[in-house]
């Protein structure tokens, strides 16, 4: 009986023991959705991630941070954003609360980009890999019992880009070099990836910098669409106002397509549905009617 009850006691010990032993999820918090996806698909259930900017409906741009919110970043061990100026509130909250427990990771810093460029980074297919290889460094430093689990999902992180990147190949084969526009520049880099021209540039630097287009940038708008000088019209569903109704109307008139992208996770996809949605339906667009 003694024995019996020794050994029962030694169970008990060693239970409490791996469970006092086991690490608390590393808390997260990541500035937009996107990034909080992949965060979730890296960390798996070792983290808690928590992100920001959710609405898809919300140009992201007139977001203005709340107590709670600071309350989020203050008490997160990582800390992620995409920089660039796309959302420097979140520079001001890290200020308000120094850590030196808590890690920092900025998406436009692994990706060399810098103030003045096109902040819509997550739409260069090179930053998300990068984005999961610092999340992988970074939880397995500070969960290194897990390392081989965060390498593992890593892996198939990466496996699952290929169908973008199978896309990205074939429509660029299919239609390197015709020309596009756009409302705003949120989809730049992957039209640059995909190898289109993008007409009416200084238009959309000015309608994402909150500022008039000139009178001939919106001509030159106004013609590419009167006499279809472009295939499509990208246009951004979260930033909208009357100018960029009447050029949307005006593109539906000249019978161009219309491709709306969003700067934010759609709810109910990932990362890689979201851009394969976005892609298939541009080339839906690019191929014209009945494709």
């Amino acid at each position: 009986m003694r024995k019996l009850a020794l050994t029962v006691a030694a169970g008990l010990l060693s239970l409490l023991s791996g469970t006092a032993l086991a690490a608390p999820p590393i808390q997260v918090v990541a500035a937009e959705n996107f990034y909080a996806d992949i965060a979730q698909q890296i960390g798996g259930p070792e983290v808690e991630v928590a992100s920001i900017l959710n609405n898809p409906n919300q140009d992201p741009h007139d977001f203005e941070a709340s107590p709670s919110t600071a309350r989020q970043v203050a008490d997160a061990a990582l800390v992620i954003y995409s920089g660039a100026d796309y959302d420097p509130w979140m520079k001001s909250l890290l200020d308000a609360s120094p850590s030196d427990r808590r890690k920092v990771i900025v998406a436009a810093n692994l990706v060399h980009r810098v103030s003045g460029d096109n902040p819509h980074i997550w739409y260069d297919p090179a930053t998300m890999p990068a984005v999961a290889a610092a999340l992988t460094a970074e939880f397995s430093s500070r969960d290194p019992a897990h390392k081989a689990d965060f390498e593992a999902r890593l892996a198939a992180f990466e496996a699952s880009l290929e169908p973008m990147l199978k896309k990205i190949a074939e429509m660029k084969q299919k239609h390197a070099g015709e020309a596009v526009t756009a409302t705003e520049p949120v989809f730049g880099y992957m039209i640059e990836a995909l190898g289109y021209e993008m007409r009416n540039q200084d238009f959309q630097l000015a309608v994402m910098n909150d500022t008039e287009p000139s009178a001939s940038d919106l001509a030159a708008f106004q013609d590419d669409l009167k006499n279809r000088k472009v295939k499509v019209l990208i246009y951004n569903n979260q930033v909208t106002d009357d100018m960029t109704e009447k050029l949307k109307e005006l593109a539906q008139q000249s019978e161009i397509g219309i491709v709306g992208v969003t700067e934010t996770l759609p709810a109910g996809m990932t990362y890689q549905s979201w851009m394969m949605d976005e892609l298939t339906r541009l080339d839906k667009a690019m191929s014209g009617p009945g494709s």
